[in-house]
Formats: structure tokens, C-alpha cells, sequence
């Protein structure tokens, strides 16, 4: 029996034989899965072990199964509480993403446990569960000779130091002999950090929320903090609890959390003055924060990723001291006299680890500021934007012409004059604008008020559901994402042609619906993918929403979306009248005038 989807996740059980080589079954076993009870266990392997891995093992456990923000807060903050240096500060470090730790790829743990188990069991096993990770922590056999006291159970610092000494050819037995020495949800827990695919719904802010509820303090303090700080953070938890002073940063040249726009919604900005409020063209770039300190700079990404070797143009011409925030763009800076790329030529520069001179002479990168956060060694987030801004607008003026420059301001009076030019704005690249309080500090995390951001209205089509696969985490037993196509003329005939893929958008009660769908009308599959009929008299019409729309040699459609997500489910319209692959192209060709075009 199924149970709903949420809040909680549901409990399976697995009945399993274990088959020899000719079919003989033996050793019948009952498994079961995360469920209502909290923790997992495997009958004749729950040896109930209370070792030092075990507070971060039950931690992922009941935080899988907590459906509230504050349940799961409370259970952090016990957790740090509770827990002794250093295997705290891993555990935070390993919630938050910023652990380094040798990772195990996913197929050496089905290698390793099909030494010990049936292929074919194994797959239907991985597909009746859903999560790897779990799948193997239920499944895995044991080897019966080994100590499995709390004694010899790994410290969770132990492993981590183990693991990142560990030579290339030494990795596999250790995760075997690992594995071998913990009960089910322990492995549950090694399977996770080793993999780097936590996914257990808690973000870096709710990390740093129970940090600030732990020792009293401002999250806001922790944010500012957070960069110039490194696992296992003991020197963070001394002044946390009191037994040290706040931690000193040696130097700006660090990454610092952003401050981010919250969504203009329905009437949010009807009780505000205008008068009060700064705009800014929304540019389609990605965001940056760039630091330097004497001879040391840096390029960052928005989420603390040092990408400074993918941008030597632009790291070259830092020639200020100070951190500034702005949009990295390619094409010509304003000064310049040159337009402004698009985002599918900036993509072109993206995740490299180098780059050719060739690279660099074709698709030129600069930066357009829009924010200060140091002047020289002088914090100044705690001055209001427009003195912010002037004092960037005057680091511009002495930088590089060709590799900065200032994003310009949005002269409007009112909302409405405001909303026009949202939706008619004079450049392709520009998605929308940005809305700031002009007397606003920077803050890092998003609030509510100081700044908004108004994007332009997305693009819609009308696509025909033709593939699903499971998802992750609490949607592991659910058919959730989607490949989507629309109509299109081909050499055999007019056919149906993947453009993109979903994930989100829809509701826990419509996404039973589509899981309902995906198992009643499977006609194939191929590995965890299922193909779902779709043809001309029957299939599944969703409208998908996406930001934007280009040309790409790399997708069989030749086109690709930005951002796809579902955003309404249409049962009711047959799939012949969904969109038509020339609809998508007209789109691409007419977003370099003034926005989404009407539909055809």
C-alpha cells in the first residue's frame, strides 16, 4: 500500500530471496525502508550500534522524515548541541555542501554490492525503492565475521580524513570494509557523505539558522562569518557556546554571502513609494562577486565557487582593492560601444577549467557592477545602496572600459510606467528588472521588502509528455521528472520531438496524477526510464513555462529552454493540439525584439 506523498515518506516493505546461480532461493528476508518507526533496519543485521558515526547516521534519518522548517531546525540544533568537535563540524559541513571529501561514484557501490547479490534482484530492488543510497544500505549483505561493536565504529571525522588520504586503488576496499561495519541506516549515512548527494531537504540557510539558535546570535552574523571559515569550524562552535571570541577574517578577498531579491508577487508593491525604490535592468548573465586584497583575486560564483581560472580576461584587469557585486556578461561593456551577448554565448565560457586564446578573442567576458560590499578594506554594507553606488560608480570610471561597467539605473515615476518597461525593456538580454530601496543595506539571504526582483512574463507552450524517470529524496518512489515534446515534421512523417525537461512546478496532489499516468501508460523502458504513450489520439498535454529560448546544435530539436518547469496540467486538451516545433523556433526569433511573443 502506497501512503501519501506528503509530509511524510512513505514506508515500504520488501520481501527479498536471495537467488543462486540456478534459481534456488534462499535466505528470506524482510526490509524496511524509512518510514514512521524513523529508522531503517534489515532483520538479522539491526545490531542497534550506538558508536560515534551514529548521532550524524540517526540525524539524516529523522531529517528525511521531518516535514516542518522547525522540526527539522530543532533537530540541527540538538545535533550541534550535542554532538563533540570535530564530528559536528563535518556533519554541518557535509549539510551545508562544503565538504571536501574523495567522492565514490555511484557505480562502483552497485559493483560492490553485486559481488554479494543477484543482478536482477538488485534492479528490482533500486526500482521498488527508488534512492541508491537506500536501496544499498537495506540490501547489503555482510560479511558475517566482521566486528560490528560500538568500539570499532567509525568516528565521522575519522572517515572523512581516511577517505581523503586514501590512494585511487585503496578507495573501493575501504568503502567495502565501511560498509561492512555499519547497521543499515549507518550505511545510509556513509553512502550519502560519500556520494556528495545529501538530499534530505535542508538548505546552508537552516544550517546556519540552528548555528545562530545554538549560540543566541544574528543569522546574519553567521552569513558573514561563513566563507572565511573552514570545516570542522571548531573556532565557529567556541564562540557559539561561549568559550571563545567571534572569529576574525584575515582578509575581504573571500567570498561573502550575496544578498537576494525577493519575487515581486501580487500586490507587493501597491502599499510602496516609488520614491523610495532604485531600478535596475535584470541583465542575463550570471551573477559574480569579485575580491581583492593587495595581489590576491578572486571571481566567484554566486554560490561561493571560486572560478577565477575560467576568467584570466577579467581577473587580470581587477585593478581596485574591495569586493564588488555584479552580472557577468559577454560581447561589450556599455563603454564600449558593443552589444551585450546572449546568454547561449556566455555558455560558451562556462564550466571550463581553461580557456584558449581563440575562446577568449570570440566570446569576450566583462562584468557590469551593481554593487560595492567592500571599498578597499572598508565594510560598507552597512551604508545605504545609493552611497554604495557612488562609490562604485567611481571604481568603474578607473577600471578597464572594455572589461567593466556600471549596470545604468531605470528612470520610472510609478508602478505602471515601471511594469512597461519590465515587459518592453530595450535590450534582448535583459530578463526583467530589479527593484531596490535606495536607502537598503546589504544583507546577506533574501528579505522581504529592501529588494525585489520583476522578471519579464515567461514563455508558454503546450507539450505532450513522452518520458518519466523517478526523482530523489522524499519523491524517490514518484515518476517526477519529465522529458517533454511538441509536434514536428520529420522524414517519417510528423512525429513527436523532445525540447526539454521538467521537475517542478506542480502540486504533491498533481504530481500524483502524473505518477498515476506514467504507470497506467508505459509502453517501454529503458533502464530507470519509462517511455509513455504519446501519439497523435492519446497522451498527456502539460503547459511548461521557461524563461528563455535559444538555438543548440547539441539537442536533437535544435533548441533549448531555460529554466522549463510544468506549470499547469491540461488533461483536457487532446495531444494533437499541442504546440508545434516551429512555434518554439518563431520564439527564438522574435525574443530579439521585445520580449515573449504571443502564442501561434
Amino acid at each position: 500500500m502506497r501512503l501519501p506523498f506528503a509530509p511524510i515518506q512513505r514506508r515500504f516493505l520488501l520481501h527479498r530471496c536471495e537467488w543462486n546461480a540456478v534459481g534456488a532461493a534462499s535466505k528470506p528476508l524482510l526490509l524496511v525502508g524509512r518510514g514512521w518507526g524513523g529508522l531503517s533496519r534489515r532483520n538479522g543485521f539491526s545490531t542497534g550500534w550506538s558508536g560515534p558515526m551514529k548521532p550524524f547516521a540517526d540525524l539524516l534519518d529523522r531529517l528525511v522524515l521531518t516535514p516542518s522548517r522547525n522540526g527539522k531546525l530543532k533537530l540541527l540544533t540538538d545535533y550541534f548541541r550535542d554532538t563533540p568537535d570535530p564530528d559536528r563540524g563535518y556533519g554541518l559541513a557535509a549539510i551545508a555542501g562544503t565538504l571536501e571529501v574523495r567522492n565514490v561514484k555511484p557505480a562502483m557501490l552497485r559493483d560492490l554490492t553485486l559481488e554479494r547479490m543477484d543482478e536482477v534482484l538488485f534492479r528490482y530492488s533500486y526500482d521498488y525503492v527508488g534512492d541508491l543510497a537506500e536501496t544499498i544500505s537495506l540490501v547489503w549483505d555482510n560479511e558475517k565475521d566482521i566486528e560490528r561493536s560500538a568500539f570499532v565504529q567509525p568516528r565521522l571525522g575519522e572517515v572523512i580524513s581516511r577517505m581523503n588520504s586514501l590512494g585511487r586503488t585503496e578507495v573501493r576496499g575501504f568503502v567495502r570494509d565501511t560498509l561492512d561495519r555499519l547497521d543499515a541506516s549507518g550505511r545510509f549515512a556513509f553512502i550519502k557523505l560519500s556520494t556528495g548527494a545529501m538530499r534530505i531537504g535542508v538548505s546552508a540557510r537552516l544550517a546556519k539558522q540552528a548555528l545562530a539558535d545554538l549560540g543566541g546570535k544574528d543569522v546574519i552574523e553567521i552569513e558573514t562569518l561563513w566563507h572565511g571559515l573552514e570545516p570542522p569550524y571548531e573556532s565557529l562552535f567556541e564562540w557559539l557556546e561561549g568559550r571563545g571570541g567571534k572569529p576574525v577574517l584575515a582578509t575581504p578577498a573571500i567570498f561573502h554571502s550575496v544578498m537576494l531579491a525577493h519575487p515581486v508577487e501580487d500586490n507587493d508593491l501597491t502599499s510602496l513609494d516609488p520614491a523610495d525604490y532604485a531600478a535596475e535592468w535584470k541583465w542575463d548573465g550570471i551573477r559574480v562577486q569579485l575580491s581583492r586584497s593587495g595581489e590576491t583575486r578572486k571571481i566567484y560564483s554566486r554560490s561561493g565557487d571560486d572560478i577565477s581560472n575560467a576568467f584570466p580576461d577579467i581577473l587580470g584587469s581587477i585593478s581596485f582593492n574591495g569586493v564588488l557585486d555584479g552580472e557577468l556578461l559577454v560581447g561589450g561593456t556599455a563603454r564600449s560601444n558593443s552589444p551585450t551577448r546572449t546568454f547561449s554565448d556566455l555558455q560558451q565560457r562556462l564550466n571550463r577549467k581553461t580557456v584558449t586564446a581563440k575562446m577568449l578573442d570570440e566570446y569576450p567576458a566583462f562584468i557590469r557592477a551593481y554593487d560595492l560590499l567592500f571599498d578597499g578594506e572598508e565594510d560598507v554594507r552597512g551604508n545605504s545602496f545609493i552611497d554604495r553606488r557612488d562609490r562604485l560608480s567611481e571604481i568603474i570610471e578607473q577600471a578597464p572600459h572594455d572589461r567593466f561597467d556600471l549596470s545604468p539605473l531605470v528612470a520610472f515615476s510609478t508602478w505602471e510606467e515601471l511594469d512597461d518597461l519590465r515587459t518592453s525593456p530595450p535590450d534582448p538580454v535583459i530578463e526583467g528588472v530589479m527593484i531596490k530601496r535606495r536607502d537598503s543595506i546589504y544583507q546577506a539571504g533574501r528579505m522581504k521588502g529592501p529588494w525585489f526582483k520583476w522578471k519579464r512574463n515567461p514563455y508558454n507552450v503546450d507539450a505532450v509528455l513522452m518520458y518519466a524517470q523517478r526523482g530523489h529524496g522524499k519523491r524517490s518512489s514518484y515518476y517526477s521528472d519529465f522529458t517533454f515534446g511538441v509536434w514536428a515534421e520529420t522524414p517519417d512523417g510528423e512525429q513527436l520531438v523532445p525540447v526539454g525537461k521538467a521537475y517542478f512546478g506542480f502540486t504533491d496532489q498533481e504530481l500524483e496524477l502524473l505518477d498515476k499516468f506514467v504507470r497506467n501508460n508505459t509502453i517501454e523502458r529503458f533502464g530507470p526510464v519509462r517511455a509513455i504513450r504519446a501519439d497523435r489520439e492519446f497522451g498527456f498535454v502539460v503547459e511548461v513555462a521557461f524563461e528563455g529560448i535559444n538555438r543548440s546544435t547539441r539537442h536533437k530539436s535544435g533548441v533549448a529552454m531555460r529554466f522549463p518547469r510544468i506549470s499547469r496540467l491540461r488533461p483536457d486538451k487532446p495531444s494533437y493540439e499541442a504546440d508545434r516545433l516551429e512555434t518554439l523556433v518563431a520564439m527564438i526569433d522574435q525574443s530579439r525584439g521585445i520580449g515573449p511573443p504571443a502564442r501561434q
